[in-house]
């Protein structure tokens, strides 16, 4: 907690009246009184004395909060505090609010019967806060006589209607008092084309702040600078915010995060456009007149670029580049990545990072891949610390301590519940000693099926759902995602099955072992779909070794079964249905050495295909239905419907 009292106001407010003095330009005073106030360079007024504080305490019936009566005796009021308050309120101007503003109405209109503290406190503050505004751009300053801390502060609170926000809130009035020091600096940081630079004592000494944190943030200490940026950042200086924001990207933060003035720099766009496209993508729908917002002040060659690479983030198809042997290793971790090898991808681009090269002084760390299509997923919160430790860019350090793994291994963890309980049935295939790549010829109708470009699975979803013009109820086409299940395994996965239907049921398991051995694995042991069930299915050279089917309460088996997945040890009675899964699950890892990599499944992009169908055709006698739809904006001049023409059903 700050002790305001032990501040000292005097040598602050020179300072400030100082800096004021030199950053006018000729003719932009206000007035007399401004006039007055450049030849003293002093923005304040003579100290108020201790019988002038009494008596304004007397006729406002309260003993004036610390902070405030400590400037009062430094200065008896104050011109231009920030860029907005002319006029703030010494001894004789300050007075009680009273709803003179009328905003009191306006904001208990608002409150209903729900309402919070925070919101009947932003409502009451009209009515009884002390106001400071003398003269103001519409900015009211209100302090609050009974939002009171432990030391008899007062919070401050402004408002002004140009903000469209509610009152900000300051928790003593020498807060207040800094912040509004610190607008000051941001306001003539910005210097038109022309105008003498806005230096002083302050600027320079954060500008030197600036410098020792991009060295400190290359050595790998960035916690400490973060801090060094942070504090420049709100006096404004150039270069803290696109500094501070590659920070704050790589540690998984994207709001307010706009790398200003860097991206727009033709030497910095080519790795900052795609990061900051990427989230204007994911959250723009579309409307592409806010991207233009961020790159004020860039040239056309900048502009192109940008809007060329948020078309290939929107197509899926931005790839990141680099030089030198880091660029050789994003491209070894890209074809890790994109067959679900997270962890080994991640050390690759780690184990390269003291190589990377960049672009400029001010470039802190590789950025644009986090945008591309693979290896954006791999980075975590975690992971990014762990990045921005790691000392580059030609500055030395010590080496952090790797982050641990992100894939559990096995296939247990499909058990666990995950956000939203969602993944409640699942099945996937494993093929051994094949390629991912090899997985459509085994599993797929025809040999000319190809694997999607990498994709999320509702990213697969909804594109493979594009262009489907038929459905049908006996067919069981499933859109699986590929990829290495450790040493010697491919696999395919499907996190969001159909309902399973035993009587009609065909596994794929001998007819994609030709040559090889296959594993399937359905499990609905947690599904809010019907009655639990599970099934297994191994084969070898395209012929069954042995399955097993527990549904309905009944298992049916076939075949010589190893003991270890023998169904009678789990059957016999399901009362944890997880447990029972988890067990099984652990049982297939022990028997087979393959394993599904987690972090790739929930949260990366892999390579997706559709199955044939995994149910038989109907027979004779049995019924189903098939739904196509078409266009019916064109039919036959005598009316009658065409096979195009839908929807329909037979």
């Amino acid at each position: 907690m700050t002790d305001t009292t032990a501040f000292d106001w005097r040598p602050f407010l020179l300072s400030w009246s100082g800096e004021w003095a030199d950053s006018l330009q000729d003719g932009e005073t206000r007035g007399e009184d401004d006039e007055s106030a450049l030849q003293a360079r002093w923005l304040g007024f003579p100290p108020a004395s201790e019988e002038r504080i009494t008596a304004m305490e007397e006729r406002l019936g309260l003993r004036m909060p610390p902070s405030y009566r400590e400037f009062l005796k430094a200065s008896d009021g104050w011109r231009h505090a920030g860029g907005f308050v002319w006029l703030l309120a010494g001894t004789g101007d300050a007075r009680w609010h009273n709803n003179e503003s009328g905003l009191a109405d306006m904001y208990e209109e608002d409150l209903d019967e729900d309402a919070g503290p925070e919101a009947r406190r932003e409502a009451g503050i009209w009515r009884r806060g002390l106001q400071l505004d003398v003269e103001s751009d519409i900015t009211h300053v209100l302090m609050d006589p009974e939002d009171v801390d432990e030391d008899g502060e007062w919070a401050v609170y402004t408002w002004a209607s140009w903000r469209a926000a509610p009152p900000e809130r300051y928790a003593n009035f020498l807060e207040f008092m800094r912040d509004m020091h610190r607008e000051f600096h941001r306001l003539r940081a910005r210097q038109s084309d022309g105008e003498p630079e806005f230096a002083n004592d302050t600027t320079r000494r954060l500008d030197t702040l600036v410098e020792e944190a991009r060295l400190e943030t290359l050595s790998g200490g960035w916690e400490r600078a973060v801090k060094a940026l942070d504090e420049a950042k709100e006096y404004g200086r150039p270069r803290a915010a696109g500094l501070g924001d590659q920070i704050r990207r790589l540690l998984g933060q994207t709001y307010m995060v706009y790398f200003e003035d860097l991206v727009t720099d033709p030497q910095y766009a080519p790795d900052l456009l795609p990061p900051l496209v990427a989230e204007h993508a994911a959250h723009s729908h579309r409307d592409d007149s806010t991207l233009m917002f961020h790159l004020r002040g860039a040239d056309d060659d900048v502009v192109s670029l940008a809007y060329a690479t948020l078309d290939q983030v929107r197509n899926g198809m931005y790839r990141y580049t680099a030089a030198g042997p880091f660029g050789e290793a994003v491209e070894r971790a890209r074809e890790l990545a994109r067959w679900g090898e997270s962890d080994r991808a991640w050390r690759t681009l780690m184990d390269a990072l003291p190589l990377w090269e960049p672009l400029g002084p001010d470039h802190l760390a590789p950025l644009g891949w986090v945008a591309d299509t693979v290896l954006g997923p791999l980075l975590t919160p975690e992971r990014g610390r762990e990045l921005l430790s790691t000392p580059r860019g030609g500055q030395s350090g010590e080496a952090p301590r790797p982050t641990a793994g992100l894939d559990p291994g096995g296939l247990a963890w499909l058990a666990e519940p995950d956000p939203g309980n969602s993944r409640t049935s699942f099945r996937f295939v494993l093929v051994e000693g094949v390629k991912p790549q090899e997985l459509p010829g085994r599993l797929a109708d025809g040999d000319d099926t190809v694997l999607n470009g990498p994709l999320t699975f509702w990213e697969a979803y909804r594109r493979s759902r594009r262009n489907q013009r038929e459905f049908s109820s006996y067919d069981d086409r499933a859109l699986m995602a590929v990829g290495q299940a450790g040493t010697g395994w491919s696999f395919a996965f499907d996190g969001d099955p159909a309902a399973f239907d035993q009587r009609r049921f065909v596994s794929p398991a001998a007819a994609a072992s030709e040559g090889t051995r296959t594993v399937v694995v359905w499990s609905g042991l947690r599904t809010q779909r019907g009655n639990p069930f599970f099934h297994l299915s191994v084969a070898r050279d395209g012929a069954e070794q042995y399955a097993f089917t527990y549904a309905d309460g009944e298992t049916r088996q076939n075949g010589a079964i190893p003991r270890a997945l023998d169904p009678s040890r789990y059957f016999d009675a399901l009362e944890d249905a997880a447990e029972v899964e988890r067990s099984l699950l652990e049982a297939v890892t022990e028997e087979f050495g393959a394993h599904l990599p987690r972090h790739a499944i929930v949260n990366g992009r892999l390579h997706t295909f559709a199955t044939r169908s995994w149910t038989r055709p109907p027979r004779n006698g049995e019924t189903y239905m098939v739904i196509r739809m078409g266009r019916a904006d064109a039919h036959p001049a005598d009316d009658r419907r065409t096979e195009e023409d839908g929807p329909r059903s037979s």
